[in-house]
């Protein structure tokens, strides 16, 4: 019989104690299984992460090109005009005479040469220039430019492919506003008529386009 001050067994207290100790094993063996668990799943993840970070600090940033990309295209009626190019950057330095010499065959750009594009038949400076594409070269002086549309225009920029001019042109070159990155532009399109320039330094080089 029980009396008002006995307290009802506990679930524990029911179990023998051979069973609560079997159960604290168990319970501490997944425990370890566990723990085990995780520190291997730790170690292959670094084990496989440590490769990749060795290759990302050994593979060098990529390298900017000291001529960056660029290109121009015109619409001129119903013709269009493209030029590709590698711009070069003046730096401080002294270009016509000095970096590019007078008297020699150059072309404007870096790397690749530079190319013109037209889509259709047009006259430069009163030349007429058939449907296609070119490279572009020029032959700088103090007072006049010799500029070159060469039917090569798969060619490396200092190697100009002699005999195979499609147009030379002279041309008389006007000073303007300082241009650190070599240019082409069309500062004037009206009509049926544009101009091209080449622009680096104070030197402008204009190219009047007329198009059917």
């Amino acid at each position: 019989m029980r009396t008002a001050n006995s307290q009802p067994p506990t679930p524990n207290s029911q179990l023998p104690t051979s069973k609560v100790s079997r159960s604290n094993e168990r319970g501490e063996s997944e425990r370890l299984r566990l723990g085990v668990g995780n520190w291997k799943l730790a170690v292959v993840s670094a084990l496989l992460a440590a490769p990749l970070a060795l290759q990302a600090a050994q593979d060098p940033a990529p390298k900017i090109k000291p001529s960056q990309h660029g290109s121009v295209s015109q619409r001129i009626n119903e013709t269009t005009i493209t030029v590709v190019y590698n711009r070069p950057v003046a730096r401080g330095r002294e270009l016509f005479g000095r970096l590019v010499p007078y008297g020699r065959i150059w072309c404007p750009c870096a790397d690749d040469a530079t190319t013109i594009e037209v889509s259709t038949n047009v006259k430069i400076d009163g030349q007429d220039l058939p449907a296609g594409k070119y490279s572009v070269w020029t032959e700088p002086q103090a007072d006049r430019w010799t500029v070159i549309f060469n039917k090569n225009h798969a060619v490396w920029h200092t190697r100009y492919p002699e005999g195979q001019d499609a147009l030379r042109l002279q041309v008389t070159p006007r000073t303007g506003s300082h241009m650190e990155t070599l240019a082409f532009y069309f500062p004037v399109v009206d009509g049926r008529k544009g101009e091209l320039v080449l622009h680096w330094g104070t030197v402008v080089v204009p190219m009047a386009i007329e198009v059917p």
